[in-house]
């Protein structure tokens, strides 16, 4: 075994359970989320004249990993644009925050429903969790991730699953507050310090780093290394098959 691979096999060895983010890390939705993403500020703003087109880094800056009413906001933020919040189940046909926020998932809905395949070596290193006896559960921002891990083929695997909807019922503020994965902690019965975080996004590593968690693992699908390094991952991969001695 390599100084390296023994370091990467270090950051889960010990814990009891393994968090997983959803999108980006056991299933390429990020990338459909991206796309519903740009769908949907694109059309916005070609009816915003003087205001600056959606860009491919808008994504990383100011959306990925956060709860989909929050993207909206902090989206519209770096415009300058303040819009009215509207009822949560605002028509997605109205420019409101929510009704901003229901178009957006109205396009990852109809792109998700054809199916989805899981990262192959994310399933490898899931299998290689569950042999080992740890607990397992999804910390998601969305509020699609039982669709999700459903179209994926990943649903029989996960009994806890904090997604948007459980953390808006309990209250709970979306990442980069860790409070989604302390949650997902308790209904697994484990101290956060016994539970590895694994995230892809800036704002899951940094939900990770603010609680007491065993590690947080990064796994690098376009945030880049350095940056969730710097955000507080333990350390990062390309692939979690990368993870399996």
């Amino acid at each position: 075994m390599t100084q390296e691979t023994a370091a990467d096999t270090a950051a889960w060895t010990g814990a009891a359970a393994i968090l997983f983010d959803l999108d980006g890390v056991l299933t390429p939705t990020a990338s459909v989320h991206e796309r519903a993403w740009q769908e949907l500020f694109d059309g916005y703003l070609a009816s915003q004249p003087g205001v600056s087109g959606y860009r491919e880094s808008d994504y990383f800056d100011h959306i990925d990993g956060k709860p989909r009413f929050d993207g909206v906001r902090d989206f519209l933020a770096s415009r300058g644009i303040t819009l009215p919040e509207g009822p949560l189940d605002d028509d997605p046909s109205h420019d409101t925050v929510h009704g901003l926020g229901n178009r957006k998932n109205a396009v990852f809905n109809d792109i998700v429903s054809a199916g989805v395949e899981p990262f192959h070596g994310s399933v490898r290193f899931l299998q290689a969790a569950l042999d080992r006896g740890l607990k397992v559960a999804v910390v998601s921002s969305s509020r699609n991730a039982p669709a999700v891990l459903k179209a994926a083929g990943l649903s029989r695997h996960f009994a806890v699953v904090v997604d948007g909807v459980v953390a808006a019922e309990q209250g709970l503020p979306g990442k980069p507050n860790p409070a989604t994965y302390e949650y997902a902690a308790k209904l697994l019965d484990l101290s956060s310090s016994e539970c590895v975080v694994v995230e892809d996004a800036v704002s899951g590593v940094q939900a990770g780093q603010a609680g007491s968690f065993h590690s947080v693992i990064g796994v690098d699908r376009g945030a880049g290394r350095q940056t969730l390094l710097d955000a507080g991952a333990t350390l990062v991969v390309n692939d979690l098959q990368e993870l399996i001695p």
